[in-house]
């Protein structure tokens, strides 16, 4: 079965991380460029937000998160420590 997808960010050299839903579980895809290898790898969100420095990919999951307790369109505010 295929996962549930939306694209949290895609990079300029072609990288792409994804938000995926799969059978009750939620992670982040990871699909890298060719010239990277072009595996594609999961990782548990706790995981992937845990690894740093964050990156943009990052910041777009957590302000994702963010709109889901948002009110009247308020910013999200990252702290990274």
């Amino acid at each position: 079965m295929q996962p549930n997808k939306r694209e949290l960010y895609s990079s300029a050299n072609g990288d792409a991380w994804y938000l995926c839903r799969e059978n009750g579980d939620v992670f982040v895809e990871h699909q890298p460029n060719l010239a990277s290898g072009g595996q594609t790898s999961r990782t548990p969100i706790a995981t992937f937000l845990a690894r740093g420095p964050l990156g943009p990919e990052h910041h777009e999951l957590i302000r994702l998160i963010g709109t889901l307790v948002d009110h009247a369109g308020q910013e999200t505010k990252i702290r990274t420590a």
